[in-house]
């Protein structure tokens, strides 16, 4: 590695550390977009729109004139001249945004960013934006008429890309000018733009570099989103491969003789996928979605064998046919049946005949295997190897190698590098390994040997790099990771402010730790506190680790960090753990486990160095309650946050009821009235509500001053390292032990529960429902105390372990508490 390279990794390196302002010789900072321009208000592009406000900037939202009136507004007078009716398309782009389920927005306020207009009265405003993003139809004739129109006012260094999902960038700029051109890429955004990672940053032939680096710059450091660079070709890459593996895997299942529940259950998590797997992704995509992809790859191929592989599956088109194209047609390869008398029943398209029979569950000793291992590599070995002769596992085995093999076979076709494949199917197919990541999980040595085997052609490459004596396509020195690049290992560049905690923790930076939890070195004398239980939930391992780390860090350390990157934060407490001791009447036991709980998060907050915790994802219950004791909060941007316990006939009592209750007093106004306050938070903790975002936290009640969101949800633990480190050098001073919180009391209590009883009447709230209120709004407003007194935060404490312990015994809760871990869904006895 040569001195320059070094220099630039260490920058990027420490770049998340500096002071506000600082800066690293030789870090080329990118100018902001601060205003956008999305042309077409579909749903891609109304989308786009939306999370370009979610990273707060000013949208224009543009669309065509209608060119007639709606019965409506002739009705109403209105004539086509009416702005009104001239921005109808992108006013109806918006009014559906408001309404998006899941929405598109981090917050509803947001939607004031983003201003309706359209292509002809607001033309000119073009030349006032840093960004354009073209969103329309995909259409190629449509999409050249538009860029002619853009470049009529187009001003020197606007960036300007196309959100289509195939069409060739070199086709959509020709005609245009050299400034256009040099201005000009694709910028491949998966749908929903908000929730889905990946963007495909595409040049053509004469887009300047500079352009691509701003444009990956823009859509990583201000959108959060995960770019990969790929080549002018059809479908780039994640649809490329994705689509070929779809096509694959439907022929395999003819082979093998396979239906469509079989196909699922051995393409999903045991293949490292999603549960969607084949045919329900498909069915959520669309049948004639597929089909349109399928045929782009193979009119534009000069391989016959590629041209094969692409050929529409005769399963497809017959559904398409028919009309049966997915979710949006109500039939596809599932439909839902709706039984008599109420609920549904789903069954499962027969793909010899294309009728429709009752879903089966699918059991076999190799799905079993998968199943009952750990992890994703794991996974993938036992369905492929536990019985290699199984049927199963030959399908399985036949449907992996051709995506494997067809990757290989890419590479330098639509990507530069293995990274950029893999990182498209992780981000944008939502696989746990790419390609190549899952090649070496599997052992490519053993693999490829069977390929040879089977009769199948390996890849030049391929050959020459095992023949070089390489084990793999990556490796892993210490933080630093390698891949296979021309022959050669090449590293893997850091991401600009990530800070990997599973690098970390490889490269053997463990301080202590347990099965439940890690204290792991991150550098600059600030530890890292990483949850890695079962779903993250909290037990007894995690409360221990908890315990022992505050106390290391007090010796030892300038800060901690609590954070983690498993799929979710944290999903709460052990709920199994808890109602099994209810059911055996151990409440002694269930009174020492909350207590434990309770003096864990106590030590955390009490703790004399900086605490910055940093969730992501679901976070509910338990795991609000380990993030309120922190200085301060870390939000990633996805972040579900919420206190949750009532859904399973319980009230929060690790500290989030005490917290609460320090939250309303916090925010009490002059006028000293805390029952506004205490009112909104019993509501929410009542109701067990949950954020939509990190930003919606603040709806909750739930975020502090001090507390901040990043959009980018890998910056987390960097950012929450940097603000240990910035805590630290102003002089830290932990909240003093004998904190007091002032109080609703008895007359505060007595008007929670006189809004319990009113749900009640309104037949908005079960008996017992009324029972978990009536105790949670004990708790909140202090009990017995006086208006107005202040209580100690052990006097709150102890509120909440008796109302929990006491509910706990009730047979309602437990059945609540059983009925959630068996079905996921809350149950309203």
């Amino acid at each position: 590695m040569d001195a320059e390279t070094v220099h630039s990794r260490r920058c990027r390196a420490e770049r998340p550390f500096y002071p506000e302002g600082g800066s690293c010789v030789g870090v080329r900072s990118t100018p902001a977009v601060r205003r956008a321009a999305v042309i077409g208000s579909g749903v891609m592009g109304a989308g786009i729109a939306a999370h370009l406000a979610n990273a707060g900037m000013s949208v224009l939202l543009l669309d065509v004139v209608p060119d007639a009136l709606t019965e409506q507004e002739a009705k109403a007078g209105a004539t086509l001249e009416d702005r009104a009716v001239r921005n109808r398309l992108a006013a109806a782009g918006l009014a559906r945004l408001a309404k998006q389920e899941p929405p598109a927005l981090y917050e509803a306020s947001f939607i004031g960013r983003i201003a309706p207009g359209n292509l002809e009265d607001d033309l000119a405003r073009l030349g006032e934006v840093d960004w354009i993003v073209e969103a329309v139809v995909e259409r190629l004739d449509i999409k050249r008429s538009v860029f002619a129109r853009i470049e009529s006012v187009l001003k020197p260094g606007t960036l300007v890309s196309s959100n289509t999902s195939g069409l060739s960038a070199a086709a959509m700029a020709e005609g245009r000018g050299e400034t256009f051109r040099k201005q000009f890429a694709v910028t491949h955004f998966f749908n929903p733009p908000r929730h889905m990672k990946l963007v495909e940053v595409v040049p053509g032939p004469d887009t300047a570099p500079e352009t691509i680096d701003r444009l990956a710059a823009v859509c990583e450091g201000q959108l959060g989103k995960g770019v990969v660079r790929a080549k002018d070709t059809p479908n780039f890459i994640a649809n490329r491969i994705g689509t070929y593996g779809m096509a694959t895997t439907i022929a395999a299942a003819r082979a093998y003789g396979l239906g469509v529940d079989e196909v699922d259950a051995l393409t999903g998590p045991a293949m490292g996928r999603p549960k969607t797997a084949t045919f329900r992704l498909l069915d959520l995509v669309g049948l004639d979605t597929l089909l349109h992809v399928l045929d782009n790859v193979r009119e534009r191929s000069d391989d016959p064998a590629e041209r094969d592989a692409f050929a529409r599956p005769p399963e497809l088109e017959a559904l398409v046919a028919k009309g049966w194209t997915g979710e949006k047609a109500g039939s596809g390869f599932y439909r839902k049946i709706k039984r008599q008398g109420g609920g549904s029943d789903i069954e499962t398209l027969q793909l010899d005949t294309l009728t429709y029979a009752p879903r089966r569950s699918v059991h076999s000793p190799v799905i079993e295997a998968a199943k009952s291992a750990k992890g994703t590599a794991a996974k993938v070995k036992a369905l492929l190897f536990t019985d290699p002769d199984d049927r199963y596992a030959r399908f399985a085995w036949t449907a992996l190698k051709t995506v494997l093999l067809y990757s290989a076979r890419q590479l330098g076709a639509i990507a530069d590098t293995i990274a950029d494949i893999d990182r498209a199917l992780v981000w944008g197919f939502n696989w746990e390994l790419g390609p190549f990541e899952l090649w070496d999980a599997i052992g490519l040595e053993r693999s490829v040997q069977r390929m040879r085997a089977e009769g199948d052609e390996i890849p030049e490459w391929v050959a020459d790099w095992i023949a070089a004596g390489n084990r793999g396509f990556y490796k892993q020195e210490g933080t630093l990771r390698f891949y296979a690049n021309r022959g050669e290992y090449r590293l893997q560049e850091e991401e600009p402010d990530v800070l990997s905690l599973k690098a970390v923790k490889d490269a053997g930076k463990l301080v202590l730790g347990n099965a439940g939890a890690s204290l792991l070195d991150i550098g600059d004398d600030v530890a890292a506190l990483v949850f890695h239980s079962p779903n993250n939930a909290i037990g007894g391992d995690i409360l221990t680790a908890i315990r022992q780390s505050a106390a290391e860090v007090s010796r030892n350390w300038r800060g901690l960090v609590v954070a983690n990157e498993g799929r979710h934060f944290c999903v709460g407490a052990n709920l199994m753990m808890l109602l099994l001791e209810a059911q055996n009447g151990d409440f002694d036991e269930i009174d020492d486990i909350i207590a434990q709980f309770q003096q864990s998060m106590l030590t955390l907050k009490r703790l004399d160095r900086p605490v910055v915790a940093a969730p992501h994802r679901m976070t509910l219950g338990g795991g609000v309650e380990a993030c309120l004791p922190a200085d301060r909060i870390v939000f990633a941007s996805e972040t579900y946050f919420g206190l949750v316990e009532t859904g399973v006939g319980l009230i929060p009592a690790g500290g989030g009821c005490k917290e609460a209750a320090a939250l309303a007093d916090a925010r009490t106004g002059a006028d000293g009235n805390l029952q506004p306050q205490v009112n909104a938070l019993f509501e929410t903790i009542a109701l067990g509500k949950t954020s939509t975002s990190g930003y919606d936290v603040a709806r909750l009640g739930f975020m502090r001053p001090q507390d901040r969101v990043v959009l980018r949800g890998e910056t987390r633990a960097a950012e929450a390292k940097r603000t240990v480190l910035a805590m630290d050098r102003e002089g830290y001073a932990p909240p003093p032990a004998d904190r007091r919180i002032r109080v609703a009391g008895r007359e505060g209590r007595a008007v929670l529960q006189l809004a319990v009883e009113n749900m009640r009447l309104g037949g908005m709230a079960s008996k017992h429902d009324v029972r978990i209120g009536r105790k949670l709004a004990h708790v909140l407003a202090g009990g017995e105390a006086a208006p107005g007194a202040e209580v100690s935060e052990q006097y709150l404490l102890d509120l909440e372990r008796e109302a929990f312990l006491s509910l706990c015994g009730e047979p309602k809760t437990q059945a609540r508490m059983q009925h959630m871990l068996a079905t996921g869904k809350p149950l309203r006895n």
